[in-house]
């Protein structure tokens, strides 16, 4: 990986979790210090903390108001459960669009047609799903079919409590399916019997990969320390934005990427708890704190921290040759709605419980 030996400015990976936010305004009417809280999902920890610092300069210089963002981070399922069960976000930023649907089923906090509110269904920058393997690459990996090998064994978090782990299991079963069919375009094409087909491939191909599965963590982050720094696996299956800041922290000793040809366009999305934020006055900021992710410093950023942003007309060639080329497939093209996914696979004995009875 060359194109990301220039960027050594992001910080070390951090572990903190902050799980407050209160709004203190001060005597002057025309200031205000102000706290907001983000709950986030595991990969986003590095990004938001180089955001939150270049937002509140922009804030400051905006409204004259001191901003402090604190975060929330860790496996996108849970951190959903931990706001429907009374943690006061005023932003959710998290893996899936499905985990912010069911805040607004459970909680009525924010609106049903949240996505509507910002562009691109409200996702400011988009990942997708790639592998980290050891240096010299010794099981040969180049893609997919790659990882149902006998001899190879995988690194991935669990579909249950981590959305990234979501992300992953659908690129495997969208490559299986797809390959199946024959290819990308034969989607839209393909008779009844040969997507039952395809059907039976995806759900065996899934059933391997996951055999050979060492270790299940609970979130991104956790998956990616388990493969690095305990050295367990020989493969990470990974958001690739996870998986260049590995390469970046590490200097790419002992660890190389590699992208397969198929994976699938993840879109973690971005939404702001208007309940919440209307009870403690914080409104104005937070839409503005999730709209700024739009904005070119916004976009710049992050692409510097490897997620892929909305609009690469405003970068540079050099951060956008950090993203190697992939064909990608969209969640609907194949699955349906968020609804639709959970259902059929990753309910209690949907499919994911089916495939992976050990």
């Amino acid at each position: 990986m060359k194109g990301i030996a220039w960027l050594k400015n992001v910080r070390q990976l951090g572990l903190g979790v902050f799980l407050g936010g209160l709004v203190s305004v001060s005597s002057n009417a025309q200031a205000a210090d102000i706290d907001l809280l983000n709950v986030s999902y595991d990969p986003t920890r590095e990004f938001y903390q180089a955001y939150n610092a270049l937002f509140a300069e922009h804030w400051l210089a905006e409204s004259g108001d001191t901003l402090r963002v604190r975060m929330s981070h860790g496996g996108s399922g849970r951190q959903a459960l931990s706001v429907m069960q009374g943690l006061n976000a005023d932003i959710l930023s998290l893996a899936l669009a499905y985990d912010i649907d069911m805040v607004v089923e459970r909680t009525g906090r924010l609106p049903a047609d949240w996505q509507a509110q910002l562009p691109h269904a409200s996702s400011p920058y988009t990942s997708t799903i790639v592998f980290l393997v050891r240096e010299g690459n010794p099981k040969g990996i180049q893609d997919w079919d790659d990882l149902i090998r006998d001899d190879v064994s995988i690194i991935t978090p669990n579909p249950k409590t981590s959305g990234g782990a979501r992300w992953n299991y659908l690129a495997a079963w969208g490559h299986a399916y797809i390959q199946a069919l024959g290819g990308l375009s034969a989607l839209e094409t393909a008779e009844a019997a040969q997507h039952e087909q395809a059907e039976a491939a995806a759900r065996d191909f899934v059933r391997q990969l996951f055999s050979r599965v060492l270790l299940m963590d609970t979130g991104a982050r956790g998956a990616s320390n388990t493969f690095v720094e305990r050295g367990m696996g020989d493969v990470l299956i990974a958001w690739e934005n996870e998986a260049l800041l590995s390469l970046q922290h590490l200097e790419h000793n002992g660890l190389e990427l590699v992208v397969p040809g198929l994976s699938i366009l993840a879109e973690p999305p971005v939404a702001v708890m208007t309940q919440n934020t209307e009870r403690r006055q914080t409104t104005e900021v937070a839409n503005a704190y999730v709209n700024y992710l739009y904005s070119e410093a916004g976009q710049a950023l992050a692409a510097q921290h490897f997620f892929r942003p909305q609009h690469p007309e405003h970068l540079d060639a050099e951060v956008l040759s950090l993203f190697q080329p992939v064909t990608l497939f969209r969640l609907e093209q194949l699955f349906g709605s968020w609804q639709d996914v959970h259902q059929k696979h990753f309910s209690n004995g949907g499919v994911f419980d089916q495939l992976n009875r050990r």
